[in-house]
């Protein structure tokens, strides 16, 4: 058998398709078994809150470790006036590195780069 790690890049057009309940759990379907899963377009607040929520239930000492997720600060665009005085300011996801927290670390983030570092467990 071939060592190595996984990684999985998932485009926008996928992630469009699914509920936020069914990208979560192609996250953690994925990451359980030790795959690093890179979103082409990130994933909401809720979505994010949700994937985090149900990764803490799921981790045990000797099992799941849970997951390391890391995605590019968001665009500082300035909304328009109307945008800020409805509250309508536009959040704009961008590419996401998801993975189990055993194998994978972010080594630095900046603006437009994030590097990671990947072990093989």
């Amino acid at each position: 058998m071939t060592q190595g790690v996984r990684i999985d890049l998932i485009s926008s057009e996928k992630l469009e398709k699914l509920t936020s309940m069914e990208k979560v759990h192609l996250i953690l379907d994925h990451v359980r078994q030790g795959t690093i899963i890179i979103l082409e377009k990130g994933l909401s607040p809720e979505e994010q809150s949700t994937l985090i929520e149900m990764t803490m239930r799921e981790i045990f000492p000797d099992g799941f470790n849970g997951i390391e997720i890391e995605t590019y600060p968001s665009r500082e665009e300035s909304p328009g006036f109307l945008k800020r005085i409805l509250g309508m300011t536009p959040h704009e996801s961008r590419l996401t590195v998801i993975g189990p927290a055993n194998q994978l670390r972010l080594i630095r983030k900046e603006k437009d780069v994030l590097s990671a570092w990947v072990s093989t467990r």
